[in-house]
């Protein structure tokens, strides 16, 4: 089988995982007694992160395999939380995002995880979309790299409503400058396009600035829909809804996870980038978003010392 499309993950990612997973498990998978198990250790791990990359039904996956859907629901709800907790050191922080952001653009945008629409969550009606869901604020730079995802805000919150206080809006306060859409409207410090005046139409020239905002605000764009190819963050979630902030965690967390495996270059220039000089003639070493897979690894295989340590200027 080709397992690469099935979990979003290939043969390298998928033994890194089993390994970080296996570490948190009180037991391990084959006891080597009693029933064995229909998955094997593997395959429960592909099942659950193709579960959360393709979000397609369990009854599906059972029959890919060959068991009942039931052993899937278990297996997806025993390695989710393992997952989520596996793969947190990628999900960057908002102190680590803050530092990263520090005096350079970023680009702000806020979106809408999906999910049914259950009685008595009414909370998660988002009007602008047209659906229930939760929201979150995604912050990038300005390749379009991100930097930071927010935790899970009602749906039915506006994008200011889910940055006033929040860990997104210290953050941006920190940047050396901000682009968002207009949602973001009446803030001090993020730049938007012009809203139309209800007495006339917008000048040209207003149209060509709101064009060049687009222009600039189009790799956030681009980002968010790179993270949604976890197709579990764009269409609805089914599981109980009690269950989808650890889904969200883990999923974020296998997107940082796969794209600091696959970007190791991104380390180097974020190592430049948080380079600091140090009174005492030291640079301090600090990465821009910690949490990227094996950075200590990487760093090595390029001549640099970890971020822990401090290496004497040339």
């Amino acid at each position: 089988m080709r397992f690469h499309r099935m979990s979003g993950l290939d043969a390298e990612q998928l033994d890194e995982l089993e390994e970080m997973v296996s570490e948190l498990m009180d037991e391990p998978w084959d006891k080597r007694t009693g029933r064995m198990k229909e998955l094997a250790f593997r395959e429960a791990l592909i099942v659950t992160s193709g579960y959360m990359r393709n979000n397609i039904t369990e009854d599906v996956w059972a029959d890919i395999f060959g068991v009942d859907q039931s052993t899937i629901s278990r297996c997806i709800t025993f390695l989710t939380p393992l997952v989520e907790k596996a793969t947190e050191e990628f999900r960057p922080s908002a102190e680590d995002a803050a530092e990263a952001t520090r005096r350079a653009v970023a680009l702000v945008d806020g979106t809408l995880w999906p999910c049914w629409s259950w009685a008595g969550e009414r909370e998660l009606w988002a009007g602008k979309y047209k659906t229930t869901g939760h929201g979150a604020l995604i912050i990038t730079n300005l390749a379009g790299r991100i930097t930071f995802v927010s935790e899970l805000i009602p749906g039915n919150q506006h994008d200011m409503a889910k940055l006033k206080g929040s860990e997104c809006e210290m953050i941006l306060k920190l940047a050396g400058g901000v682009i968002g859409d207009k949602g973001f409207i009446g803030t001090d410090y993020i730049t938007t396009p012009v809203r139309k005046p209800e007495n006339r139409e917008l000048y040209i020239r207003e149209h060509d600035y709101n064009n060049q905002i687009s222009s600039l605000r189009s790799p956030v764009e681009r980002a968010v829909a790179s993270l949604k190819k976890w197709r579990i963050l764009f269409t609805d979630y089914r599981r109980p809804l009690k269950t989808f902030l650890s889904s969200f965690r883990a999923a974020i967390g296998l997107y940082f996870f796969k794209e600091s495996l696959h970007n190791p270059p991104v380390v180097k220039s974020l190592f430049a980038f948080s380079s600091k000089l140090a009174p005492d003639g030291y640079v301090s070493v600090r990465l821009g978003v910690v949490g990227c897979c094996r950075a200590r690894e990487w760093l090595t295989r390029l001549r640099l010392r970890p971020p822990s340590c401090v290496v004497r200027q040339a």
